[in-house]
């Protein structure tokens, strides 16, 4: 069984990066979470395979946009597409939003943290990467945020 499928729900997000060229992409995580409240941290997990990785490797920087159950057809085309082959944000018909202390974008969503990366290690077959939150837009306090499982399986569960 796979560590996903025993530790679950947990809550679903885009990672927005950005290329050295300042080609923007996304990727759906949902091995997330904050670390500290003040100054705040978050932590997400990233595959080196991930065409993000790569980015994150190039600009330091990344977008956490927090999804509501609402917006799951947007986690399945933004984790299913590979960035080296498609535009994820033209796919999805989502209008990238310009970040006010980042580079990579932000996508219209309940919560969207701007973050400079400040640790980045590898953990067996994933990259544990540690951002520093610079800003915050919270757009929506209550909402019921997109949970996953693991693959296809985004449960239902009341909060």
């Amino acid at each position: 069984m796979r560590i996903s499928e025993e530790i679950w729900p947990r809550p679903v997000a885009i990672l927005t990066t950005v290329s050295k060229e300042g080609r923007p992409n996304g990727m759906t995580v949902s091995f997330l979470m904050p670390i500290s409240f003040e100054p705040k941290y978050v932590a997400v997990s990233v595959s080196p395979r991930r065409y993000s990785f790569q980015n994150l490797n190039e600009v330091k920087e990344f977008g956490l946009n927090v999804l509501e159950k609402s917006q799951k057809k947007l986690a399945e085309v933004f984790g299913t597409l590979s960035g080296r082959d498609e535009d994820k944000f033209e796919v999805a018909g989502v209008k990238p939003i310009k970040s006010e202390a980042i580079r990579p974008p932000l996508i219209e969503c309940p919560i969207s943290l701007e973050c400079e990366v400040v640790f980045m290690e590898e953990f067996g077959d994933h990259y544990v990467v540690i951002g520093k939150v610079l800003r915050e837009h919270v757009r929506k306090k209550e909402f019921e945020p997109l949970l996953h499982k693991s693959g296809d399986f985004f449960p239902e569960i009341k909060v």
